[in-house]
């Protein structure tokens, strides 16, 4: 699965499942294993995308935060893909 996501500087860009992503946003999470139920900012946390939320169950879905991101071995997000810019 592929997802084409908008980059203000190079056009169009394909993002895809075992990308390496950066979070470009200042993006507040309370489920970091090391910060439990405290605010901690992912802003410039590097990880792999791993799946593209779009169905459930063999039924088509419309995730808020599609992208999911592996950052560490215990900790993965669902971002937005405006949240998120892919590397080279």
């Amino acid at each position: 699965m592929e997802l084409v996501v908008r980059d203000q500087t190079l056009g169009y860009k394909v993002m895809k499942v075992g990308d390496r992503v950066r979070v470009k946003e200042s993006t507040t999470i309370y489920h970091h294993p090391e910060h439990r139920n405290q605010p901690f900012d992912i802003k410039a946390l590097e990880g792999d995308v791993v799946a593209f939320i779009n169905e459930w169950q063999g039924k088509p879905v419309s995730a808020n935060l599609p992208v999911q991101v592996q950052f560490s071995k215990k900790f993965k997000a669902h971002l937005r893909e405006d949240e998120l810019e892919t590397l080279t």
